[in-house]
């Protein structure tokens, strides 16, 4: 099983990446939000990685964080009619923390504006997601804080998010906005400094 991949990145769009490594250039699907946190083409990047095999293929999907590359992989394997390209889908049109609040306040008005989603979908993402999460990662996603621990998506973040959304930003807007201030600002951005950015 193939966990991650270091190397260098070749190039990328918004849902690929091409990583160099040991003289092999290795292609790996990924959603918008790992595509706006790679590096420039040339510099060194790491991806965490599932390898998906399927009859006539085998694709690799890479994630900025682990827990994004395990959420990914609970949404294959655990929520009925939910592939890996719907589910990159999803996590293209929403960060982690954001996905994680919607499923446990049941939020499928939010997970339902995912492109391919429709309400059915939305509805049994929560149903078959919701006692997948722990309990303290629940609690924390219901507050709003975040529950992944990178730069990207720590309190800060989730913070920017809740006081745009009590602004009147729609929540996937707000979650939008939030991730392009902390791309053009960088990861040591006050919560203040996202808000104006954001808002900008």
């Amino acid at each position: 099983m193939i966990t991650s991949i270091s190397g260098t990145l070749v190039s990328a769009t918004p849902l690929t990446a091409v990583i160099e490594t040991g003289g092999l250039g290795y292609e790996v699907h990924i959603p918008v939000t790992t595509a706006e946190r790679l590096p420039l083409a040339g510099r060194p990047a790491k991806l965490y990685t599932l390898a998906v095999y399927r009859e006539d293929s085998a694709t690799l999907y890479g994630f900025a964080t682990e827990e994004e590359r395990d959420f990914f992989r609970l949404l294959v394997e655990k929520v009925t009619g939910v592939g890996p390209k719907m589910a990159l889908s999803v996590m293209s049109k929403l960060s982690l923390p954001t996905l994680k609040a919607a499923i446990a306040s049941g939020d499928v008005a939010l997970l339902a504006k995912c492109p391919g989603i429709g309400r059915k979908t939305a509805e049994r993402l929560v149903m078959e997601l919701r006692d997948k999460l722990n309990p303290a990662e629940l609690g924390r996603a219901a507050a709003g804080q975040s529950t992944v621990s990178t730069p990207a998506a720590d309190g800060r973040l989730s913070d920017a998010v809740l006081a745009l959304t009590a602004l009147g930003y729609k929540s996937a807007d707000a979650d939008k906005s939030v991730r392009q201030a902390w791309i053009a600002l960088g990861p040591t951005a006050s919560t203040e400094a996202l808000i104006k950015k954001a808002l900008g």
